[in-house]
């Protein structure tokens, strides 16, 4: 009550003091330097008005402008610093938010390994049982083609470095990857590649020649301005049946995967020497991440561009391609499935599978008689064939490809074209196949006998007739791992990506197809998750690997 009445008596005071003085209030006001100068202190009306404009802008500032800007406010300053932390994170999070659509516009699709599993970006389409997403498969193009308009700075035959002579051995992929690698060298050593000759292979006992399978004048035109290339030995090479027969010779002891520098500095020298050298063995023996990139783009060249089959076996296979779309009555896609389960793969692999007592001891004696080393007494075999099968390395029996591909959910009525020798097991072991999937067929079933009568003479023909249907198939589907399977793959994501080539996670099938207690939907919902990043999407490269599976940094630009 006293401060009540203390601070009343000094307000009264104050009020009378001003009433009795007005003097001393203008010159106070006069004197302050709030006051400018060129204002007379006695002008009250000025005074006033410019008070009252004051009043009015603080009335609609705070009217309109409070709601955007509260700190601006004189009640809300004690909120100013949250609000202003508040509009700095929402700019941070606009310029976040433009620079992350910028770069998904400007950045090509691409999937990253974390650790062993994929990371693919996320896409609005809906999945397709047929096509990858379209916004993953346009984001590279292929870029190894010959390049238009350039002036060729290649030597003449004779002024090269020397001729190179190889023999491109195992079947048609093997070759074809002997053939690209024979021209890389070719490159690095400014040498002259004589024509390739095809090895005949012990096992499937073949006798084809380079030009019965491929186009001779394509792959010598289209290469021109990259290696000098001949179709035979000179004449002035006296002695031919030497040229494989003598050490002299002959370079040997390349180690596989050899690097673009061991090259240069072991086998130049000698073809300089000598003028005309064969190498072998020449079965992988040029490295991918130890070579310059320009050597890896021409060997996709040379892939993809350069080698082409005759048109004769480029004719039958689209007529194979064109029965299997219309098998409906009515333009229909197709799978191609790559069933490698022969009695050599299955022995080769030592993995156990189910079957008979009698069907494994058969199994056992023929494992013991080809691979004795390996097989030695047979005691180690089981433990061994169950980590084969726990790490995923063994091949997928067809039963066990029919229930990933229904799990995937491709119905019943999916036309399937198989490419595989003869199954091991028979019918018995394509039953499962069959029933799941009865629009099966192979080329067998599709052409006539006269019409494949003409590609029997050499193997390698028919095996090229099942490399250009899976390569032109919607969907591919490998169960094992082989240079077809990884050609094909490489190929069709070279075409563009969108073709989708699928590749089982076979430790996954192992695990799953194990466990007695895992229901349908469970397993369903496991194979499609983890497949959705197994179907040749864009796919970075890392150290050490496989240019013909994944062509994707040396071979190809972004779009």
């Amino acid at each position: 009550m006293a401060e009540l009445r203390h601070s009343t008596s000094i307000g009264s005071r104050a009020t009378a003091a001003s009433s009795a003085s007005p003097m001393k209030r203008d010159d106070s006001l006069a004197s302050s330097p709030l006051c400018p100068d060129n204002v007379p202190a006695s002008d009250d009306d000025d005074d006033r008005n410019r008070h009252s404009r004051d009043r009015g802008f603080r009335s609609i500032f705070s009217t309109h402008l409070n709601p955007l800007f509260p700190f601006f406010n004189d009640d809300s300053r004690s909120n100013s610093k949250i609000s202003l932390l508040v509009l700095l994170f929402v700019v941070i999070a606009g310029f976040t938010a433009i620079s992350s659509i910028f770069n998904r516009l400007n950045a090509p699709y691409l999937c990253k390994k974390d650790g062993i599993v994929l990371q693919c970006p996320r896409v609005r389409e809906s999945p397709s049982l047929w096509e990858n997403p379209y916004s993953a498969t346009t984001s590279w193009k292929p870029c190894a083609e010959r390049p238009v308009g350039k002036i060729s700075d290649l030597p003449a035959e004779n002024e090269t470095s020397g001729y190179i002579f190889i023999h491109a051995e195992g079947g048609l992929n093997q070759q074809r990857i002997a053939i690209c690698n024979a021209v890389a060298v070719a490159k690095i050593m400014n040498a002259t590649l004589i024509l390739p000759v095809l090895k005949q292979d012990q096992i499937w006992k073949d006798q084809t020649k380079f030009e019965d399978i491929f186009d001779v004048d394509h792959f010598i035109d289209y290469l021109k301005d990259d290696v000098q290339i001949v179709r035979d030995i000179p004449e002035w090479f006296t002695d031919k049946s030497e040229l494989f027969t003598s050490i002299r010779r002959t370079v040997k002891n390349i180690p596989k995967y050899a690097s673009a520098q061991f090259y240069i500095d072991n086998v130049l020298p000698r073809i300089k020497e000598k003028k005309i050298m064969s190498l072998k063995p020449f079965v992988d023996r040029l490295g991918y991440d130890n070579v310059p990139p320009e050597i890896n783009r021409l060997r996709c060249r040379v892939n993809y561009h350069a080698l082409k089959f005759l048109p004769e076996i480029e004719q039958m296979a689209d007529q194979l391609v064109s029965r299997m779309r219309n098998r409906t009555g009515h333009s229909n896609p197709f799978m191609a499935l790559h069933l490698r389960f022969e009695k050599g793969m299955v022995g080769l692999s030592f993995c156990d599978f189910v079957g008979t007592r009698v069907e494994k001891a058969l199994m056992a004696l023929y494992r013991l008689k080809e691979w004795p080393r390996r097989f030695k007494d047979g005691s180690h075999l089981w433990a061994l064939a169950l980590q084969k099968r726990k790490e995923g390395r063994c091949p997928l029996e067809p039963g066990e490809v029919a229930v990933m591909l229904r799990a995937m959910g491709y119905p019943k009525e999916t036309q399937i074209y198989v490419a595989s020798g003869q199954v091991y097991g028979g019918q018995n072991r394509m039953a499962p196949l069959r029933n799941m999937f009865p629009n099966l067929v192979t080329k067998e079933e599709l052409a006539n006998k006269e019409e494949l009568d003409g590609f029997r003479k050499h193997v390698t023909s028919l095996a090229a007739l099942d490399f250009l249907v899976c390569l032109k198939s919607d969907v591919f589907v490998m169960t094992h791992g082989g240079n077809f399977a990884k050609l094909i793959i490489g190929y069709r994501r070279y075409m563009g990506h969108r073709l989708k080539s699928i590749k089982p996670d076979k430790g996954l099938m192992s695990k799953s197809l194990g466990d007695p207690y895992m229901g349908w939907a469970t397993f369903v919902e496991d194979v499609v998750v983890t497949h959705q990043t197994r179907t040749g999407l864009p796919e970075e490269t890392f150290p050490n690997y496989d240019i013909w599976e994944n062509p994707l940094t040396p071979c190809m630009c972004r779009a």
